[in-house]
C-alpha cells in the first residue's frame, strides 16, 4: 500500500473540481485531484449546448467548451490528477486526513493537511418521487437521457414523456425533438416552472412542446418495456386528485425531478448538513463544520449556473491552500421563511477582513420585494428586487465588516413585499 502527502486533495474532477485544484494550487498548496471516471469534466462532458460561461467569459460555450479551459489551466500547473480512482474511506487524524483510495494500480492512500469536497450531485430517480408500477426499461433520468444521446450516440426514445421542469429536462426535451422523437409533453407537480425562464422559451415555447403544470406521473405500464404512463391532476399540496387519471402511450419516460448533492463522503466524516440545501453547512470560506473539510459547487448547494460554481470553487480552493488550525467564532446567517435557502448558513468573527459572497433563492415567486439584512433587528442592508424566482439563484457581495457584529449578534435575511413595505 503506497503513500504520499499533499496540502490539499480535492475530490471530484468536473468544474468545481478543476477551479478549486487550479486556485489552491496557485496559492501555493501542492494539489491531488482524485476523479473516479476516466475523463475530467464531470457532467459538463455531456452537455453539448450553449450558454455556459456568460458570466466568466463573456461568450456563449458549450459544456466541454467550458471544461477544456479549466483542464488546459490545470495542465499548465503541477497538479497531480488521478483518474477512474475511487475514494473508498477518508479518516480524520487530527492534524490531518487519510484519504483511501482504489484504482487500476491498487490500493493507496494518500494523506492531506485539507480536503475540498466537489463531489457534485445526484438525480431523483422514479421511486423517490413514489410513482407507482413495475420496472421496465424505458425509465431514464434526464442525466442519463442525455448521456446516451450526446456521448453514446443512441436515441432513447421516440414517443415519451417528460416529468419534471428542472432544466435538465427541457433542454432534453428540445434535444429529443431534434433526434426525431416525439415529446407529448412536460408535466410539473408544481403550479410554477422548475427550470430557468430562458430554458423555457428556447427549450419548449420555441419547439412547441406543451407544459402541464399541477400535473405528475403516477403509474407506469408494462412488464419488459415501458408502453405508457398515468397523468393525474395534483391539488395545491400536490396530492393526485381522484378522476382526473388519464393514460398515454409512449416508449420512455424522462425524469427530471430535482437533484441532491453527494454528500456521502462528507456525512462519514462526521460534516452537519443543513436541511434546506442537503449539503453541508459552511463558513464564507466554504469550510464545513469539521475543521480543514471544504465543500464547493454542486456538492454545497445546487447551482444554476456552472459560473457561479467556478467562483465558489475558486474561494474553496484558496481557503484550502491557506489553511491553518484555529478556533473559529462563528455566528449564524439566518435565512427567513421566505428564503428557500442561504450559503453560507455561518460567519467567522475572526474573518472578516475580506468581503462575503452569498447565495440564496426566494420560497416562492416575488414581485417588487426588497431583501433585508437585519443585525439584532437593525437594518445593515437593503436591496430591491423586481422579481425573484425559486429556480434562478441570487448571488449578493457584501462587507460585513462595517456592521458591527458581536459573538452575541443575530444576523438575518428576509424579504420585504410591497405591502409590508407600505405599512413601515
Amino acid at each position: 500500500m503506497n503513500a504520499s502527502f499533499h496540502d490539499v486533495i480535492v475530490i471530484g474532477g468536473g468544474p468545481a473540481g478543476l477551479a478549486a485544484a487550479i486556485s489552491a494550487s496557485d496559492n501555493g498548496a501542492n494539489v491531488l485531484l482524485i476523479e473516479r471516471e476516466a475523463r475530467l469534466g464531470g457532467i459538463l462532458k455531456q452537455c453539448i449546448h450553449d450558454g455556459f460561461g456568460l458570466l466568466r467569459f463573456g461568450e456563449k460555450l458549450s459544456g466541454p467548451e467550458y471544461a477544456e479551459r479549466f483542464i488546459d489551466e490545470l495542465r499548465q500547473r503541477a497538479i497531480d490528477v488521478k483518474t477512474l480512482t475511487f475514494v473508498t474511506k477518508i479518516d480524520n487524524t487530527g492534524d490531518g486526513f487519510r484519504v483511501h483510495t482504489v484504482s487500476r494500480g491498487g490500493v493507496t492512500v494518500e494523506t492531506a493537511k485539507a480536503l475540498v469536497l466537489a463531489t457534485g450531485c445526484r438525480e431523483r430517480t422514479a421511486k423517490q418521487v413514489f410513482i407507482h408500477g413495475t420496472r421496465p426499461a424505458g425509465v431514464f433520468t434526464a442525466g442519463t437521457a442525455q448521456h446516451f444521446t450526446n456521448l453514446l450516440g443512441l436515441q432513447p426514445a421516440k414517443r415519451c414523456v417528460i416529468l419534471g421542469s428542472g432544466d435538465i429536462g427541457l433542454i432534453m426535451a428540445r434535444r429529443l425533438t431534434l433526434e426525431g422523437a416525439e415529446v407529448l409533453g412536460v408535466y410539473e407537480a408544481k403550479p410554477t416552472p422548475s427550470g430557468l425562464t430562458r430554458n423555457l422559451h428556447q427549450c419548449l415555447y420555441d419547439y412547441n412542446i406543451p407544459l402541464y403544470l399541477s400535473h405528475t406521473v403516477t403509474r407506469v405500464f408494462g412488464a419488459d418495456r415501458l408502453e405508457g404512463v398515468e397523468i393525474a391532476e395534483v391539488d395545491d399540496r400536490m396530492t393526485p386528485i381522484p378522476g382526473t387519471q388519464r393514460r398515454l402511450d409512449c416508449d420512455a419516460l424522462i425524469l427530471s425531478v430535482g437533484l441532491i448533492p453527494e454528500n456521502e463522503l462528507a456525512e462519514s466524516l462526521g460534516v452537519r448538513l443543513d436541511p434546506r440545501t442537503k449539503g453541508p453547512v459552511c463558513d464564507e470560506r466554504c469550510m464545513t463544520s469539521v475543521d480543514g473539510v471544504f465543500c464547493c459547487g454542486n456538492a454545497l448547494h445546487v447551482n444554476d449556473l456552472v459560473d457561479y460554481v467556478s467562483a465558489n470553487a475558486e474561494q474553496a480552493g484558496k481557503a484550502a491552500a491557506l489553511y491553518q488550525p484555529h478556533e473559529r467564532r462563528l455566528i449564524d446567517l439566518q435565512p427567513s421563511d421566505d428564503l428557500l435557502y442561504l450559503v453560507p448558513q455561518k460567519l467567522d468573527l475572526g474573518d472578516l477582513d475580506g468581503d462575503l459572497t452569498v447565495y440564496f433563492r426566494s420560497r416562492s415567486e416575488e414581485n417588487g420585494c426588497t431583501l433585508e439584512i437585519t443585525v439584532d433587528d437593525t437594518p445593515v442592508f437593503t436591496k430591491r428586487y423586481a422579481f425573484l424566482r425559486p429556480p434562478e439563484m441570487e448571488q449578493l457581495t457584501l462587507q460585513p465588516r462595517n456592521w458591527g457584529l458581536a459573538e452575541n449578534s443575530v444576523v438575518r435575511f428576509s424579504l420585504k413585499r410591497q405591502e409590508q413595505e407600505a405599512q413601515t
